[in-house]
Parts: structure tokens; C-alpha cells; sequence
């Protein structure tokens, strides 16, 4: 599954996420919040209600939750229909019984604003801007349609026009605010979410190559003495057997199977040697290792070393994670994308510091979106131009973010800048014109602490499952 596929499919099915026992107890919390103050009101207040229709209103909401209770499973979820009618029958059960307690004059018509939240935050565009259309015009009829509140001595209890007005404008800009303030979040928070899971089905890939790698070079190793044994005898058997050629044959097949058994495990055990060696290498090594799957695109890849005069002048060894080099290999794979024909990689180090830094010279990353590389899903971070002239790529900001994560996760700071100006005129720039992406580890945090780079390997340690 892609990465694409998992946002597309997020997006389908967050409707049905919503159990109906939560939409349950979310109701009973309103309908125990409702005959409470429906009794406050009444005999705290000495206030006039049409307690019949009141309660008749609470009574249909009871019977709703009964119903589903006793018909409908614990575990099912709602779809987004089911969703939209649930939220939709309270809004309007809010309003019946906000029409029976003095419409806007009555405090709780800032309640209006629940169902609108919970729809933005769970419901799609579509059924979120039918909610907010259906809550403003019942808003606005209740300004001019409700029973008066009044007291048992027949005081008529009512807000200023004015104050009325600034409710309705009020609840009114509230329930637009607040629709787009919660859907924008959620979505944001559900955009982080398919993000990091893509990143970690990355990470997850990238660590099971590398484990693949170990177990065939453990085989081989462990494979190496017996194949060898057989090898050896094999090759005496077909002395001994010189007078009796068929046995000869058989003991010669022997060893041409053992030897085809050896340079099986030898191709494979290319894949990786998960040992003391292979854990670390050196940074321009790590760095060409990232950059190998592009090398044959195109665009030639230059990497230089710039070591910083007053430290280290040898080049540091550094762990080789799975996280290091598909992040490093993300953002060389951007590079290569939008770079015109030459993409440099400078590897720095210090007594400090260990950097590398990615330049091309491409377009460079559009100004308005600096501030913003490393978040996941940036739609709109083409230009028109870019659009004609590379309409193939469907650039969503995911590989940036994966490769920003992964290196983080190291200790890694990043930074994201232009070699120059977009807006100048190519000749007015350099050749580094393009896209600037520098990673910065503190050397701590990647350089192993022993500096005994010849270590043995050590004894074979079992592979456990």
C-alpha cells in the first residue's frame, strides 16, 4: 500500500469512525443537562414553562437512545448518513425546545454550537456546511419565533433588542469560527497521523532490509565450514573413486552442488553484514549509499568533503542507521526531482558538529513555502510553470516530512533555504541557485564513542524472532 493510498483511504473512512455508544453517551450527558435545568428553572425560578411539550422533547431524545441501545450492537460504527441524522436530530431537538424556553433570550442557545463542533470535526465538507446552514437559519427564526419567557406572577423575562441582536450575530460567527477552526485542526491532526504512519512503514521497511541483511550473512557464515567439509571430502572421494567412473561422477556433482551452494550465499550475503563493522562507516560512504538509487537519473551528484580547518581533518565514522540513510536518501531523491542537471552534497565536520548539506540547481523551493518544508501534505507547492513543465509529478510534501522525521528522531536539526532569488534572472545567479537543505547532528549523537574502528566482530550471536 502507498503512501498516497493510506491518506486517500483515511479520509474515506474517518466518517465511520464515530461508535454509536459514544453518540449515545454524549446524548444522555445532554439530556440529564436539560432536565436539570428544565427543574432549575421551574422550581428555583418560579418560571412559566410548557413543561408537556418540554418533556415531550427530552422524552423523544430517551426513547432514541432506548431504541438504540437495545437494537444496534456495542461495537457498531456509525457511517457518515448515520452520523449526519444523529447530529442533525439533536440540533433540532435543541432548537424545539430552545422555541419553548424563549429562543435567543435564553442562555443556553449558545449550545447551538455543539452539534455544529462535533459534525466539522467528524462529518464531511458536505454534511458540516448542511449543519451550519440548518443551525443559522434556526438561529435566525428564533430571534422573531419563541414562547416568551415569563415568571408565575406573568413578568415577561426578555433581552434588549440589541443585546438579541449581538447574541444572533454572536452565535452566528461562532458557529462559522468554530466549524472551520475544528476541522481544520482535525484534519491537520489526521494529516500528522497518516504521515507518521507512512513514515513508520519507511522506517519499518528500511529496518527489515536491514535485518534481512544479518540473517543472510549469519547463514552464510555458519554455512561456510560444513559446505567447505563437503567440498573437501567430495574432492578426495573423486581421487579415491578414479577406478570406478559413475561414483567419480556423483562425487564430482557433490561438489559442483557445494560450490554452487557457496556462491548462492556469496551473492546474497551482499545484501548487508549485520556486524561491529557494518554498523558504522565512514560519512562520505553513508552519504553515497543514500545517493546510489540516483546516481543514474540523469543528474550527476557530486559529493565533497569540507572538514572544518581547525578540527578533525579525518573524515568520522558514523552510525549507520536505517533512520540516517533513507532520510539522507529522501531528500537527495527531492534534489534529483526538481534539479536541472548537478546536485552537490558538501559533508562537513567539526569537533562539535557533523553536517550535510544539499544543494542543486533547480528552481529552489517557492518563497511562500519555506516556512512550511517539512510538513506533510503541501498541495500547493508547484508553481504553473512547474505544473507545464513537469506535469508527470504529484509532489504532496510526504517524502520531505519522512526524511525531516527520520533524521530528527538521530538528533538531527534541519533547515530549508534558496541558493538566491527565485525572481532574479539566471544569469544574475549562481550556479548553487536552487534548493539548500542542511542537516546538523551534534557529533555525539552519531559518532560512535569508541574510537577503535578495528575491533573484532566477535562471536556469532543467535538471531532471535
Amino acid at each position: 500500500m502507498s503512501m498516497t493510498e493510506i491518506s486517500l483511504l483515511g479520509e474515506v473512512n474517518r466518517s465511520n469512525w464515530i461508535r454509536l455508544r459514544t453518540m449515545i453517551l454524549l446524548r444522555w450527558i445532554a439530556i440529564i443537562g436539560q432536565l436539570s435545568a428544565l427543574t432549575v428553572a421551574r422550581n428555583l425560578y418560579d418560571l412559566e414553562l410548557e413543561l408537556g411539550l418540554c418533556y415531550l422533547a427530552v422524552g423523544v431524545s430517551v426513547i432514541g437512545n432506548m431504541v438504540a441501545i437495545f437494537v444496534f450492537p456495542e461495537n457498531k460504527r456509525l457511517t457518515e448518513s448515520e452520523n449526519l441524522a444523529m447530529v442533525m436530530f439533536d440540533l433540532l431537538q435543541l432548537g424545539f425546545l430552545l422555541y419553548l424556553t424563549g429562543g435567543l433570550h435564553n442562555p443556553f442557545s449558545l449550545l447551538v454550537l455543539g452539534p455544529v463542533t462535533v459534525s466539522a470535526a467528524v462529518l464531511k465538507l458536505r454534511s458540516t456546511v448542511l449543519l451550519v446552514a440548518t443551525a443559522f437559519a434556526m438561529v435566525s427564526a428564533l430571534v422573531f419565533f419563541h414562547l416568551p419567557l415569563h415568571t408565575t406572577e406573568g413578568e415577561v423575562l426578555r433581552l434588549p433588542d440589541m443585546f438579541v441582536f449581538g447574541q444572533w450575530a454572536a452565535i452566528s460567527i461562532a458557529l462559522i469560527f468554530i466549524s472551520v477552526y475544528a476541522r481544520r485542526i482535525t484534519r491537520e491532526m489526521h494529516a500528522m497521523g497518516d504521515a507518521l504512519t507512512a513514515t513508520q512503514m519507511a522506517l519499518s521497511r528500511a529496518q527489515q532490509l536491514n535485518d534481512l541483511g544479518g540473517v543472510i550473512a549469519a547463514a552464510a557464515h555458519e554455512l561456510g565450514t560444513p559446505l567447505a567439509t563437503i567440498k573437501l571430502t567430495s574432492s578426495e572421494l573423486i581421487e579415491d573413486l578414479a577406478d570406478r567412473p559413475e561414483q567419480q561422477d556423483d562425487a564430482r556433482l557433490i561438489r559442483e552442488q557445494a560450490d554452487r551452494c557457496r556462491d548462492i550465499l556469496r551473492s546474497m550475503g551482499r545484501a548487508g553484514k549485520d556486524d561491529l563493522h557494518m554498523r558504522q562507516a565512514p560519512l562520505v560512504a553513508v552519504i553515497r549509499e543514500a545517493a546510489e538509487p540516483h546516481q543514474d537519473r540523469g543528474k550527476d551528484i557530486v559529493i565533497q568533503e569540507i572538514p572544518d580547518p581547525g578540527g578533525h581533518a579525518q573524515q568520522p565514522q558514523i552510525l549507520r542507521r536505517p533512520e540516517i540513510i533513507h532520510g539522507l536518501r529522501n531528500l537527495i531523491q527531492n534534489a534529483v526531482d526538481f534539479a536541472r542537471a548537478t546536485i552537490w552534497i558538501e559533508a562537513g565536520w567539526s569537533d562539535g558538529t557533523i553536517s550535510i548539506r544539499i544543494l542543486d540547481d533547480g528552481p529552489g523551493f517557492p518563497p511562500h513555502l519555506i516556512g512550511r518544508m517539512g510538513e506533510p501534505f503541501v498541495r500547493k507547492r508547484r508553481s504553473e510553470a512547474d505544473r507545464l513543465s513537469r506535469p508527470a509529478y504529484e509532489g504532496m510534501g510526504l517524502g520531505l516530512f519522512i526524511a525531516k522525521t527520520l533524521l530528527e528522531r538521530t538528533g538531527a536539526e534541519l533547515s530549508f533555504a534558496n541558493g538566491t532569488d527565485p525572481f532574479l534572472l539566471p544569469a544574475t545567479q549562481g550556479e548553487r541557485r536552487g534548493a539548500i537543505v542542511e542537516v546538523i547532528w551534534p557529533r555525539a549523537r552519531i559518532v560512535p564513542e569508541t574510537g577503535n574502528h578495528s575491533a573484532g566482530i566477535g562471536e556469532n550471536r543467535p538471531i532471535e524472532v
